[in-house]
């Protein structure tokens, strides 16, 4: 309102007269109730698509997407997954790359069989069970995907990959002929993790450990032969006693596997031990000479040793079983007691506890079976009573048609009934368990497939790999970077010492293994190589439901299918999830820029991200098969992540009810405030959250967004075009404020580029709070506020204004998307989405003037506090309302100098004075002066000018006059 238009007699309306802030972006988010437009904006813009065309032909920078399985909503772990996922590709693409995301899903496996099996029951077909399968897994790809989506995650989410796509399933059962090809697969009778829930064989990525309570077990295997007993001690005979009969020898083994004693069928020793022989009133007992006097204290026996000898003298004697003579020698058919337990050499036996003899049931371990093949066993007469389900063999004497678990309690009887039970105890010890049932787990012999780690020979080998799989593994661990680096030695350690792998299950719902094996001998088909380029095209046409249905006649002919079986196996879920970079990254999802990959063969992605479990998943399925084809790892960079964990550490569960639903939060306060949360944690370690938690993350995040309201309503009426001010026209405190955003833009491009987040949100938090809200922007308010609409001085304030506006927006749309993108509409609707940009372009900082602000920072702080310690008294109001005299050394002094009149605006004082002085002291007094009603400064020209009597000569001037003149601040 001006003097013209005011009514006669009224008082000015000065209020009127400042420049005050004003712009449609709210002070509150509103984030639940508004995220959700954004979302179908996106969708419904094509922005995934608007960014691939606004970075054609630049370089690519590919995160192979980790398939969450299809199967139940998402959890917050698959947030946290999601989100920093989300962010890295965001950041990349700000950074000028192609940053392609292609969203995956793993599909096939047993957890779908098994919901399938809860709703249908257990009967169904292999037909029935793949269609209801893949039904079910469509259904659980579309909740998720929406899920994904709500949390503000972009992607390619109208192609994704799936692993039950059919060309991927015809793709893996490709890459599995290139295994094959390069020499590392074969066959053969080995003990395996066994799920009894499963009813299939467990990868070691599909193990996990946990408590179990067991009952340990000495037990006595008698002496089949004396005189050689004797004479493997360096003995004529044994004592009197047992060689008259009244006392028996034996040797006595521990255990804590009860339920493998009926399957015994070997002993080991190690052959560089000492063993002794103990007279005692149980008989004499062959002990490793170390562990005597804990034996005889655990059996509560007194004794004394008659011999010593090596291991090694000890090969070749022969014991009998534990219940040798529980039955007679035609009873049991194979499984029947009465057959004797050799005695083998081994290097895995030690003395560190239990007798230093171990019993061995080649079926149920794989020392045991290598020892015993080494030893001459044939595979044929491996004995293995326990079936799928964990029952014994209904011929199994005693025990036949019990679960194993529960035939415990009966085995300790009938060996304690047998005289061979010399101690037993309850124990509670690791023991591997089934990862998806959370179930113990036993090692079980099986005919299966295996991908070998070292050296061997593999069937129809035509390109053997260089060195051996473990090695090349080794050598890829080597070339790849580590997020954070530990992760190296925890993969490396898990390649170095790992089993060969087994790849076969016995399910319907997966990628076949596509053999014909000879009804007789077992063979190969002679053209299997041919066959499963057949599998792989009928599969490729009509899924694994058209494999299925073929027949050996369909594949054979008449004549080879009589003697030919068609194999039901499939692959593990594993080999699906690990081979996906053969399929998406060589071009599966190629566009019209080309395919996602760096190579045409052999595809590296520049990074894979996935929770620190998958280094023995994923990560580790994923560096064996890219190795097996390629002779190296299918990625740059590994970047692991913690579980999702309360406020006390724990794991988020259903079964504790400490868990936060993502689904919730998004409904309550907005997808942002999670991915707010997860920028903000160090997902290095375990990522804690809860109510209280997120209550932080909410207030972190209003500093934020009023930081941001405060640019965007200072520059509303600000035309880059029209009124921004050259870089040398600024004022002095408008080029530190830039010098000061390149200095923090570099560190945080620096933290991006280490995919590192919670420092960047950290330093944000603190330079939206302390160098813009306690410095910058308070200095700035008097200048925007009271100076003349176009003034230079308001103008230099502005386009410093401007600039951050387009640097902060940058850097917070990683993780603060929907905020990022509802501002940038608001700031700059002409440019699209805020993802189509780059990181804003900021003039190398200049040291010196960063330096000397510094400085003047420090002092001002010191002034705030003497002015602070003032008011607290009453000696003022506020700062406006005090005179300040800085006493400092010539230096500072020099510096404060250097601000002339502007001095005062920095400290937010109506005036500054400077005198020189040794050190900083500080002198506040309240001026005498009247209150501008305007500027709100107290000066001594209030009333100067008899037309407007309450206001000051720079109000005056910046309303009515040329303005006054600003050079610093």
């Amino acid at each position: 309102m001006t003097d013209a238009t005011r009514p006669e007699g009224s008082a000015p309306d000065y209020r009127a007269t400042l420049n005050l802030p004003d712009t449609p972006f709210p002070m509150r988010g509103d984030l639940p109730k508004r995220e959700p437009g954004w979302v179908k904006a996106w969708n419904e813009d094509g922005v995934y698509k608007q960014l691939r065309d606004a970075r054609c032909g630049a370089p690519k920078f590919i995160l192979h997407d980790g398939p969450p399985y299809a199967n139940g909503a998402i959890h917050m772990g698959h947030a946290v997954n999601k989100v920093l996922k989300d962010m890295i590709v965001k950041s990349r693409q700000l950074s000028g790359f192609d940053a392609q995301y292609v969203p995956g899903w793993d599909c096939h496996g047993l957890p779908i069989e098994n919901a399938i099996e809860k709703k249908h029951g257990r009967s169904l077909s292999r037909d029935d069970m793949q269609a209801k399968s893949r039904a079910y897994a469509t259904e659980q790809i579309a909740q998720q995907r929406e899920d994904f989506k709500r949390l503000g995650v972009l992607g390619d989410w109208e192609h994704p990959y799936r692993t039950m796509d059919h060309a991927n399933e015809a793709g893996e059962i490709r890459a599995f002929k290139r295994v094959i090809e390069r020499g590392f697969v074969y066959r053969g009778l080995k003990p395996v993790y066994w799920c009894f829930d499963c009813g299939s064989s467990l990868a070691e990525f599909e193990i996990e450990y946990a408590d179990k309570k067991s009952d340990t077990l000495d037990v006595a295997f008698e002496a089949d032969d004396l005189g050689a007993l004797a004479a493997a001690f360096g003995l004529a005979a044994l004592p009197d006693s047992v060689t008259s009969g009244a006392k028996k020898a034996f040797t006595v083994i521990w255990t804590t596997t009860a339920w493998t004693i009926p399957a015994n069928q070997a002993l080991n020793a190690h052959p560089e031990l000492t063993y002794a022989l103990v007279d005692t009133p149980r008989g004499v007992l062959m002990l490793a000479e170390d562990l005597v006097a804990k034996c005889l204290e655990r059996y509560q026996l007194e004794g004394s040793v008659i011999a010593t000898a090596k291991g090694e003298a000890l090969k070749g004697l022969v014991f009998r079983h534990p219940l040798f003579d529980t039955v007679s020698a035609e009873d049991g058919g194979p499984y029947g007691y009465r057959r004797k337990s050799p005695l083998y050499l081994a290097d895995y036996v030690t003395a560190a506890d239990g007798t230093g003899i171990v019993h061995s049931a080649p079926a149920y371990g794989v020392d045991d079976f290598n020892s015993c093949v080494a030893h001459g066993l044939k595979t044929d007469d491996i004995l293995n009573p326990v079936q799928g389900h964990g029952v014994y063999v209904d011929a199994l004497p005693f025990f036949g048609g019990q679960h194993i678990w529960k035939a415990v309690p009966r085995i300790l009887e009938v060996l304690a009934q047998s005289d061979r039970l010399l101690a037993t105890q309850a124990i509670t010890h690791s023991y591997p368990h089934c990862w998806r049932h959370k179930t113990p787990v036993i090692y079980r012999a099986a005919a299966q497939w295996f991908i070998r780690m070292d050296e061997g020979e593999g069937v129809f080998t035509k390109d053997k790999a260089p060195k051996t799989l473990r090695q090349l593994a080794l050598d890829a661990i080597e070339h790849t970077r580590f997020y954070p680096e530990n992760g190296k030695a925890r993969l490396r350690d898990m390649i170095a010492g790992r089993p060969d792998w087994c790849i076969s299950r016995q399910r319907s719902w997966g990628v076949p293994v596509p053999f014909f094996l000879h009804k007789v001998t077992g063979e190969l088909h002679p053209d299997t190589m041919a066959i499963l380029d057949r599998a792989a095209d009928i599969v490729e046409a009509g899924g694994i439901e058209a494999w299925s249905r073929v027949t050996a006649e369909d594949i054979l002919g008449a004549e080879d299918a009589a003697l030919y079986a068609k194999s039901s196996d499939i692959l593990e879920v594993w080999f699906d999830s690990g081979s996906t970079f053969w399929h998406v990254l060589r071009g599966t999802h190629a566009d019209s820029h080309g395919s996602l990959g760096h190579h045409d063969e052999g595809p590296e992605a520049d990074l894979y991200l996935e929770g620190h479990d998958q280094h023995r998943g994923w990560f580790h399925s994923s560096l064996l098969l890219a190795c097996a084809l390629f002779d190296r790892a299918p990625y740059r960079g590994l970047l692991t992540h913690g579980f999702t964990v309360d406020s006390q550490g724990r794991k988020m569960s259903k079964s504790l009810g400490n868990g936060i639903d993502p689904q919730q939060v998004s409904q309550k306060l907005g997808a942002e405030i999670i991915r707010l949360w997860v920028a903000a944690s160090d997902y290095s370690g375990d990522i804690a959250g809860d109510d209280k938690i997120l209550a932080r993350v909410v207030d972190g995040y209003r500093r934020i967004r009023n930081t941001l309201r405060f640019l965007l309503a200072n520059v509303s009426d600000f035309d880059v075009t029209t009124d921004s001010v050259g870089a040398d026209e600024l004022l002095e405190v408008d080029r530190w404020a830039l010098a000061r955003a390149a200095e923090f833009q570099a560190e945080i491009l620096a933290h991006y580029e280490r995919y590192e987040f919670h420092p960047v949100v950290a330093k944000l938090q603190v330079f939206c709070s302390e160098d813009l809200g306690a410095f910058y922007l308070d200095v700035l308010k008097d200048r925007l506020y009271t100076t003349a609409p176009g003034s230079v001085a308001r103008r230099s304030a502005q386009t410093a204004l401007w600039h951050l506006t387009q640097s902060m927006l940058r850097w917070m749309a990683p993780f603060l998307s929907f905020t990022a993108e509802e501002a940038w509409a608001l700031f700059a609707p002409e440019h699209g989405s805020i993802f189509l940009q780059t990181y804003w372009p900021l003039a190398t900082p200049d040291a010196g003037l960063l330096a000397k602000w510094a400085q003047v920072r420090a002092v001002r702080e010191a002034v705030n506090k003497a002015i602070e310690a003032v008011r607290t008294e009453g000696g003022v109001g506020s700062s406006l309302q005090a005179e300040v005299t800085v006493t400092a050394a010539p230096e500072t002094l020099e510096i404060l100098r250097s601000l002339g009149e502007d001095l005062k605006f920095v400290f937010i004082t109506s005036a500054a004075r400077l005198q020189p002085g040794e050190s900083l002291a500080i002198e506040v007094n309240p001026t005498a002066h009247a209150k501008c009603e305007r500027c709100w400064h107290w000066r001594a020209d209030v009333g100067h000018d008899a037309a407007h009597p309450t206001i000051c000569g720079r109000c005056t001037s910046n309303l009515h006059g040329d303005g006054e003149t600003r050079r610093h601040a």
